[in-house]
């Protein structure tokens, strides 16, 4: 599976993780829904980072996160979406495009040799 879909199921999880911590406020039993798709999240973005660079995979995983959370937000718990709200997202998304796009996703990364020294 390409490096992309990993991080694009990574912050699919990550928005099943957040719902399952709010939910979770309310139920303790959403608690194994966080707790899973916390792993299954922080695993695919594992996956991903072998091949996109660390910081673009990052931007990106919480973008989707953050987004996907606002849109669960709206519907399923009735969260405010007001016109400044709605076009600040757009420019979130319109970054994590902008950024998938400025960078060389083909070229492998590779851990450096050093230690910090």
């Amino acid at each position: 599976m390409s490096a992309w879909l990993w991080l694009l199921l990574a912050g699919v999880f990550e928005i099943g993780m957040t719902t399952g911590l709010k939910l979770e406020q309310h139920d303790p039993q959403y608690l194994w829904l966080f707790l899973g798709c916390a792993i299954v999240s922080f695993e695919c973005l594992a996956k991903a980072i072998r091949t996109i660079p660390l910081g673009l995979a990052y931007a990106i995983w919480t973008g989707i996160g953050a987004v996907g959370t606002v849109i669960v937000g709206v519907v399923a718990f009735d969260d405010p979406l007001g016109p400044v709200r709605a076009a600040l997202l757009f420019v979130l998304v319109a970054a994590m495009v902008g950024l998938k796009l400025s960078g060389d996703s083909k070229r492998a990364v590779q851990p450096s040799s050093g230690r910090g020294r």
